[in-house]
């Protein structure tokens, strides 16, 4: 601990302070409110149960009041008691239509049936399967059996009867009430209904627990009356719940904790019965625990943002210190400890200030030293080194070439010394565009020499613009880079075409060659080089332009150098270029491969009797 920073042992006592109390009244705080939110959401579904329970209980009512209206019908009265005597075929009608006005009226009913004690029935939409008497039916025997007491049956399962519709048994619901009379208690038929499950299922369903949750309907068999496409539970054990009413429990089934919360309805001794995972947390507890774990946030955040404060605080001018050192162990003598402070941080920080403007007085002395004598030793060597000398030596050896009947090697000294004197050109950064030729044309006789055939090339130079002039050596790069990237890598003799034309008030100078070219992401490389180092300068003027354009050509040159010298001539030219005349001139390359490159460099007019009037504005 006594080796941390003291930052750190700062943050670490406030973190043990205030941050671990937030976190166990955080956790405390959401453990009681999902007890009590947990206690809330099980008494709102048992509300929510009892009016499904309700519902139920006026669907299954409706359906009791139907088969009194019914009973009470005179016709289905005469149809019951008629001793053998059958109904004509317009009370038949009269009994089909009243029938069918019920499943009119509910859309809830499948279909209504009237039997007699005979096994002869009456029905708009259901009938029977085969000749097999109605009375021998367990619905028919259940009904007499509860002596006109309404009865759910369930799903109707192996019976004789069904439905024009052709329901499936586990889409209707049959309830039965046998017609006695009430004189005689004697049986006189049954009336049978179909309710469609669909009814049920829109009340239960609509009752959403949870997020995965359900509710499911049982009878008082156990069996299923209702429950959703993909359950969690397949049945619903009786045994869960014994003789209980209503009430909740938590079960594990099938590997997961679920919780049962269940009602039962006396009316029609169904149970309803809600199931949904027990780690599913109402949205009133996900509420508050995310405004408790908001809380803790803010308070953790708070927190270190404080720690942070106050450790800043006492460590950062040390740090400060600390770092300016650092810098000036790099190097870097132009840091400085700036506060106000009158403390023991301040003073040492004004004695590293005193330090480093010693250190730097020291410095610069040594490097005007050096500099002076770098100085006299270049002087030394131009004065044993004359431009005179070496065109004489030229001239000596083009005379002993001559002597000796060496044409060709009379030829390229000459042209040596000419590309020598033009390049030298007495200082003169700018010269007459003829001369430039002269320039490019004694570079290719050389070249000429060496590849013979392979290389031929044409100029093509408007008489109007030979006497303009133009930045020295513009052209010897760019023959340069298309003899060597271009030229030596295709097969057979290759053509460099030189012209220079005038167009509007730009001189376009045009180097044109038939190589190998370059491939289209070689060309966006070196077209984006260009255009960087055209705007890298653009905002600088003065020494610093031109110390900082030298620092970027010896750069240049090092990593051109490492490259293989692909491009860096054209990015030469494209320097001084637009360094001396601005933004708007420089080179365009444009090239395809496998067919050749053409290299244009806009140059401004420059008249010498009559001036420019880019050099009037630069």
């Amino acid at each position: 601990m006594n080796n941390l920073p003291i930052r750190y042992k700062l943050i670490t006592h406030f973190m043990l302070i205030s941050i671990v109390p937030s976190l166990l009244l955080g956790v405390l705080v959401s453990f009681t409110v999902k007890r009590i939110i947990d206690n809330q959401v099980n008494d709102h579904t048992l509300q929510l149960i009892g009016k499904v329970n309700t519902s139920l209980e006026h669907v299954v009512s409706n359906m009791q009041n139907i088969t009194y209206f019914i009973s009470f019908d005179p016709l289905v009265q005469a149809f019951l008691s008629g001793g053998g005597k059958e109904l004509n075929s317009e009370e038949k009608y009269t009994v089909s239509r009243f029938l069918q006005g019920f499943t009119t009226l509910y859309p809830e009913v499948a279909g209504i049936l009237v039997a007699d004690r005979h096994g002869r029935y009456m029905s708009k939409d259901m009938y029977a399967r085969t000749a097999e008497p109605l009375t021998e039916e367990i619905w028919f025997k259940q009904a007499v059996d509860s002596r006109g007491i309404f009865t759910l049956i369930g799903h109707p399962a192996a019976r004789n009867v069904t439905t024009h519709t052709n329901y499936r048994p586990d889409e209707v619901i049959s309830v039965a009430r046998a017609i006695l009379d009430p004189h005689t208690q004697e049986m006189k038929g049954v009336i049978l209904v179909d309710l469609k499950l669909r009814v049920i299922a829109e009340t239960a369903k609509d009752v959403r627990l949870g997020k995965t949750g359900y509710l499911m309907v049982i009878d008082h068999k156990g069996d299923n009356i209702y429950t959703p496409v993909h359950p969690m539970i397949d049945t619903f054990p009786l045994e869960w719940i014994g003789e209980q009413s209503s009430g909740t429990f938590s079960k594990e089934v099938n590997g997961r904790s679920l919780q049962f919360i269940y009602l039962k309805s006396p009316f029609t001794n169904w149970t309803t019965v809600g199931v949904f995972p027990t780690n599913e947390s109402a949205a009133e507890v996900r509420q508050i625990q995310f405004y408790v774990v908001s809380f803790v946030f803010a308070t953790c955040m708070m927190g270190i943002t404080a720690s942070l404060y106050v450790s800043h605080s006492i460590s950062r001018p040390l740090q400060q210190l600390q770092t300016f050192m650092h810098k000036a162990e790099s190097g870097d003598l132009t840091v400085r400890h700036t506060s106000n402070r009158q403390d023991e941080i301040g003073k040492l920080g004004k004695s590293f200030n005193k330090m480093i403007v010693q250190l730097r007085r020291l410095l610069e002395l040594t490097e005007v030293q050096a500099k002076q004598k770098r100085e006299a030793e270049l002087r030394s060597l131009q004065a044993h080194i004359k431009p005179h000398f070496l065109y004489n030596t030229l001239d000596t050896i083009h005379w002993l070439a001559r002597k000796k009947d060496a044409d060709d090697v009379a030829e390229v000294v000459e042209s040596l010394s000419r590309l020598f004197r033009i390049g030298l050109s007495k200082g003169n950064e700018r010269i007459p565009l003829l001369e430039e030729i002269e320039h490019i044309r004694s570079y290719l006789t050389i070249q000429k020499t060496r590849y013979r055939d392979k290389l031929n090339y044409t100029m093509d130079i408007e008489s109007g613009v030979r006497h303009l002039e133009v930045l020295k050596i513009l052209l010897q790069p760019i023959v340069e880079n298309a003899i060597y990237h271009g030229l030596k890598q295709r097969r057979g003799p290759g053509n460099i075409r030189i012209a220079a034309y005038r167009a509007g008030e730009t001189l376009i100078l045009e180097v044109a060659d038939d190589g190998i070219g370059m491939r289209p992401e070689k060309l966006a490389e070196l077209q984006a080089r260009l255009d960087m180092r055209g705007k890298r300068f653009h905002s600088v003027s003065g020494t610093d332009a031109l110390y900082a354009a030298g620092k970027a050509l010896d750069d240049e040159a090092k990593k051109a150098s490492g490259e293989g010298g692909s491009g860096y001539g054209i990015v030469n030219v494209q320097e001084r270029v637009k360094l001396t005349f601005g933004e708007q001139y420089g080179v365009q390359v444009d090239s395809q491969y496998g067919k050749g490159t053409v290299v244009k460099i806009v140059h401004p007019v420059l008249d010498k009797s009559g001036g420019s009037d880019v050099l009037d504005e630069l």
